[in-house]
């Protein structure tokens, strides 16, 4: 047993380098693969979106609510917290489009530990009002994608993401959340987050993609992936809706945005050639209107036309600040997310040690009278070693925040910003080098023969006292994940050091530009 759980909490530890070191990898990659993203054009009668999202009569503009929903200013009220209510909001114009997206910002909060039923959003032939799937009609022709936020099956598999189609034949499987007719799935907790949860779903040839924003910062483009399905056909005319539904248990479901846009592929024109052209000729009315109303103004003032514009507008030195500022904004968002991640595996190896520790008690009681165990002192000695490096970690990455906040209000940004990154990292690097060593020596620990004495078993041939093969491909990982990680930090310290020393070359032959032009218009004026 001692041996398991050792290759469970060296797992674990392998893990937890593994998500720092390849958290900046994904995010490159979905940044890569959106290189060569479609033209987007934004469809006003397919969306809304606050303030002012609802008329003074209480109707929303080019589209239709039904049931328990109540629209406002700011948002649409699908179902408020009460058992039993259902609610829904279509699109009264049908929608042609042969590639689409559609971007959804909602809220689904309730006081308790778990909420019911669920919110859903679909693309399909006709309006289901009112029906029994989230709120919606059963048999739709289409698409939905439903938020289930109620277990009904029992597997704890809730809240959940699924994709499901339909061609108007399909009843939908309530007992077992879906799963059964599921075309894609993820896991992902929608409920009661500091910020709305976003949703992105793009249909682009003949591939529907979810992507969620967890709803865990302000950031509206931070975006994971959730599921893909390839070769999907779906109508070519339909509606857009969203609907939602209580049972036993309430939730207040708010939808703050629903934003539509035409997809067209690269090169493609998204509108015809007589539109442009009408399009442009009304922009040159207005231009040469607008030129005409300034000559006009000069005239009638004459006394304002040497004034300097330069001041109306951002200098070079505040826009290269401020872009400072948003790259250390940025910084201090990722190492929160690492903080998270490191704090839910501190939880796990917590777990661990409640249940070394419950078994441990239940050995002493079974061999009364004998010695305690030596190998399971051993797991949970080296169990409380780990616990304790992962929380020196996790305290470093909360210093690293905090100092991180405090460079922001600071006089000097650029140099100070710099040389604490760079310091961060580096304790960062020191304290993986500290969870490699502790790694390798609970290997070690768990591997040596002395474990095997604490137990009297049946005479059996002895074992070679080798190295395993699963002991040495586990050496073989973490040295080549550690090599990695250092050539990560080298890199990205150097792409820092080159960054600053540039933009401070910028801003000083910006501070030369500024003062030459001064000059420059004062010797104009005399």
């Amino acid at each position: 047993m001692a041996v398991s759980i050792g290759r469970c909490l060296a797992a674990d530890a392998c893990l937890l380098i593994l998500a720092l070191t390849f958290h900046h990898s994904n995010a490159d990659n979905i940044v890569a693969s959106t290189e060569e993203a479609p033209h987007r054009r934004f469809e006003y009668k397919y969306s809304f979106k606050g303030p002012h999202l609802s008329q003074t009569d209480g109707i929303i503009p080019f589209w239709v609510h039904s049931g328990n929903a109540i629209p406002s200013a700011d948002q649409v009220r699908i179902t408020p917290s009460l058992r039993s209510q259902k609610g829904s909001v279509w699109a009264k114009n049908t929608v042609n489009f042969d590639h689409w997206e559609a971007e959804v910002t909602f809220r689904v909060s309730g006081r308790g530990r778990m909420g019911a039923d669920g919110l859903a959003i679909w693309f399909t032939t006709a309006q289901g009002l009112d029906g029994p799937v989230y709120g919606a009609a059963d048999n739709w022709n289409g698409i939905g994608i439903f938020f289930d936020s109620f277990d009904n099956d029992g597997k704890k598999n809730n809240p959940a993401v699924l994709v499901v189609g339909n061609n108007g034949k399909l009843v939908y499987d309530h007992p077992n959340d879906g799963t059964t007719q599921a075309l894609g799935t993820c896991l992902r907790d929608f409920r009661n987050k500091p910020y709305p949860v976003r949703a992105k779903i793009t249909y682009y040839k003949k591939t529907l993609t979810v992507l969620i924003n967890n709803g865990f910062t302000p950031d509206k483009e931070d975006y994971e992936f959730c599921t893909k399905v390839d070769n999907m056909i779906i109508p070519q005319e339909g509606y857009f809706g969203i609907s939602a539904a209580t049972g036993g248990l309430a939730d207040d479901h708010d939808v703050l945005s629903f934003l539509t846009f035409r997809l067209s592929e690269p090169g493609q024109e998204l509108m015809p050639k007589e539109e442009q052209d009408k399009y442009q000729e009304e922009f040159e009315n207005f231009q040469q209107e607008l030129d005409k109303k300034k000559e006009d103004y000069q005239k009638e003032h004459p006394e304002v036309q040497r004034e300097p514009i330069e001041d109306m507008y951002e200098s070079v030195n505040d826009r290269e600040i401020h872009q400072v500022f948003e790259g250390q904004n940025q910084i201090h968002l990722e190492i929160k997310q690492l903080h998270r991640q490191l704090a839910m595996i501190l939880d796990e190896q917590n777990r661990y040690v409640s249940v070394v520790t419950d078994e441990l008690s239940k050995r002493q009681v079974e061999l009364v009278g004998q010695a305690p165990s030596q190998e399971m002192g051993a797991v949970v000695a080296t169990q409380q070693e780990i616990l304790r490096n992962l929380n020196e970690l996790r305290n470093s990455f909360h210093e690293s925040l905090k100092q991180i906040g405090a460079t922001q209000h600071q006089a000097n940004p650029v140099s100070m910003g710099t040389y604490k990154t760079v310091q961060h990292f580096s304790e960062i690097q020191e304290h993986l080098h500290v969870v490699k060593r502790n790694i390798e020596h609970l290997i070690t620990r768990n591997g040596s023969p002395s474990e095997n004495q604490g137990e009297k078993c049946p005479d059996s041939p002895k074992m070679p006292s080798c190295l395993g093969t699963i002991h040495f491909l586990v050496f073989v990982v973490i040295q080549s994940v550690l090599f990695f990680i250092t050539f990560l930090f080298l890199t990205i310290q150097s792409l820092f050091s080159c960054f600053f020393s540039c933009l401070q070359e910028s801003t000083r032959s910006s501070s030369k530009e500024i003062l030459l032009r001064k000059h420059y218009h004062r010797y104009h004026d005399m």
